[in-house]
């Protein structure tokens, strides 16, 4: 091996890492919506509690993302993405005791403070091994760490939670954190990769932050990833469930299904990633592919909600939901390059985290929403039916922002007139 050859074999080994970081990440998220049987059984809970308990580990998700994005600034990336792996991994563990709502929405709730700011550090990370031309693949698969965390995770937490219990499908996790966060110890490193977007710049080039956070281009991509999250985190929690009460599943055959939205949208961002990576190789400007591509495949997936529910069988019903849910997914991966490339180098993991805290703010509301729509609705079919057009009307204008209004190009040439020297400061990279 040669010596150009070892930043790159390091890269693509804290990749790797980093992937099985938002795997474990992801499954986390899941579990809750897998067990939703069994908890509310146990815990004789409504459709409107349940939504709330959904609901809770989003709390203080975006708050937490935003605080340690900034802090991530300043700190090594490799001890923040260690000091979450702890705690997230920790909290699983009162649930092997018997709980009741309240203490399972606690740790529901610290668990979410835990992982708020796991996306944005871990892409933050990743991009200090990788320049901006070559970031539309491990962006994609760190995203793919979501998918395959559902698709890896739901069939052995499924079977624990028929062979044991729902309470050791949580201490199961909490097991999986402490191993990845004993490896990152051993094998984690920093990147020192130090890039200049918006224009150029010394290594402490300085955009104030009021002109980032109104930037049209980040508010838009966050708006577009939003309403793709709002359907996300109706997969998380409400996905299983629909399949046993609406479509008539049991829980074995509903816990197997949950995983294919997963395997299609893992096509759809790795597939997405990479033309949105060809595309600019080729010389498309970013607005085309970072911008209008991501943003068509959003509006198709929301053109197909409103009709979940009308077609004459349960299998084409489900063949739809996971069509039009995941086929947007490709904006998950832009998000974080659009930020990037608008961003310089030491206000990126802020940047991360607060657009990633504005989007993820759907999983606050959604979940509770779509409880509330069942618990109103005649039946529960006909509550998942108008949930998922509201999903679908949301994904449709979030699809339009951002066709009309992603243009990094024009948008980096006015944030290149406000770039300034920033005082010195210790950063991450340092």
């Amino acid at each position: 091996m040669t010596v150009q050859d070892r930043p790159l074999r390091g890269a693509w080994k804290i990749t790797g890492l980093l992937f099985l970081f938002m795997l474990i990440n992801f499954g986390d998220k899941v579990v809750v919506g897998l067990a939703k049987g069994p908890i509310s059984e146990e815990l004789n809970l409504s459709p409107e509690q349940y939504g709330l308990l959904a609901s809770s580990f989003f709390f203080l998700f975006a708050v937490s993302a935003v605080v340690v994005g900034f802090i991530a600034n300043r700190i090594r990336a490799r001890r923040v993405l260690l000091a979450m792996a702890i705690i997230w991994s920790l909290v699983q563990f009162p649930m092997l005791t018997t709980v009741n709502l309240e203490v399972l929405m606690a740790c529901r709730i610290v668990l979410g403070i835990g992982e708020g700011p796991a996306a944005a550090v871990a892409v933050h990370a990743t991009y200090k091994w990788f320049p901006d031309k070559l970031r539309g693949l491990p962006t994609a698969i760190l995203a793919q760490g979501s998918a395959l965390g559902v698709i890896v995770t739901v069939p052995a937490l499924n079977w624990i939670i028929l062979h044991y219990s729902w309470h050791w499908a949580f201490g199961a996790l909490g097991i999986a954190g402490l191993l990845w966060a004993v490896a990152w110890l051993i094998f984690g490193s920093e990147g020192t990769l130090v890039d200049h977007p918006a224009g150029g710049g010394s290594h402490d080039a300085h955009i104030p932050y009021r002109y980032l956070l109104t930037c049209p281009s980040i508010v838009a991509a966050a708006c577009t990833c939003f309403s793709a999250y709002w359907g996300l985190s109706l997969g998380l929690t409400w996905f299983t469930s629909y399949l046993r009460e609406a479509l008539g599943y049991s829980q074995q055959e509903a816990g197997t299904f949950t995983i294919l939205p997963w395997i299609f949208g893992f096509f759809v961002v790795m597939i997405g990633g990479y033309i949105s990576q060809r595309l600019s190789s080729k010389g498309a400007s970013s607005r085309i592919a970072r911008g209008i591509f991501p943003a068509t495949t959003l509006i198709l997936g929301g053109c197909l909600m409103p009709f979940v529910g009308s077609l004459p069988s349960p299998a084409f019903n489900l063949a739809l939901l996971i069509f039009g849910s995941a086929i947007g997914s490709t904006v998950y991966v832009v998000l974080p390059m659009i930020v990037s490339e608008l961003t310089p180098h030491p206000q990126r993991a802020a940047m991360l985290a607060t657009s990633g805290a504005f989007y993820t703010l759907a999983g606050i509301i959604a979940p509770f929403v779509m409880g509330k729509v069942i618990q109103d609705a005649a039946t529960p079919a006909a509550g998942y039916e108008f949930g998922y057009l509201i999903m679908g009307c949301l994904m449709i204008a979030g699809g339009l922002i951002g066709f009309l209004l992603i243009r990094p190009e024009a948008d980096r040439k006015r944030l290149a007139m406000r770039m300034t020297t920033a005082p010195a400061m210790r950063t991450a990279s340092a």
